[in-house]
């Protein structure tokens, strides 16, 4: 979720996604327009096809995989691919969670801080103990975002030993964060 959606790349110019503002200036400039031999390029070597990307994607080396990749976007373009693909169910396509519309265990009410932990709690009356290390402190001011003064954590991280919490804008993050060491 770094990056736009890929969805509907298939037969676009790179870098035009409207709304995404963190293309690189090499991105922008490229004269590159998404398609199976282009994808193949990007794909195997993303710095090599566009010098200067700030894509931190190292590439797919076998030839098949990238060849999978390029059909799956093809066919999201074209509307073939399976439902839960096209992002009727489920999260691909684009999609991603409405945190207006958290669940109470994920809404943040208090975040308190202590020595190296991070005390966070949700409306559902629980009270959690996260390693200031293993919490990001996000924001996302688009229209999925959380509203303001209401921000939400999500899990993160293989383990569930990481969570990030998000918050609707950067200025709400220090004033919300409580310093509290019993």
């Amino acid at each position: 979720m770094t990056g736009p959606s890929l969805a509907h790349v298939w037969g676009r110019r790179a870098g035009t996604v409207e709304g995404f503002q963190r293309y690189s200036d090499a991105m922008k400039h490229a004269n590159v327009t998404w398609d199976e031999p282009t994808l193949d390029k990007w794909l195997a070597d993303p710095e090599r096809f566009i010098p200067g990307t700030s894509m931190t994607f190292a590439g797919l080396k076998q030839p098949r995989d990238r060849q999978d990749l390029a059909a799956y976007l093809k066919a999201l373009a074209e509307q073939t691919a399976p439902p839960a693909a096209r992002g009727e169910q489920g999260m691909m396509g684009g999609g991603k969670a409405d945190l207006r519309k958290a669940p109470p265990d994920a809404q943040v009410k208090a975040l308190s801080h202590c020595g190296d932990t991070y005390t966070v709690e949700t409306a559902d009356g629980k009270k959690n103990k996260v390693w200031e290390f293993n919490l990001r402190l996000k924001t996302d001011s688009s229209k999925l975002g959380p509203l303001p003064g209401n921000p939400v954590i999500v899990g993160a991280g293989m383990q569930g030993d990481r969570a990030s919490i998000v918050f609707a804008s950067p200025k709400e993050i220090s004033s919300f964060i409580k310093q509290s060491c019993p």
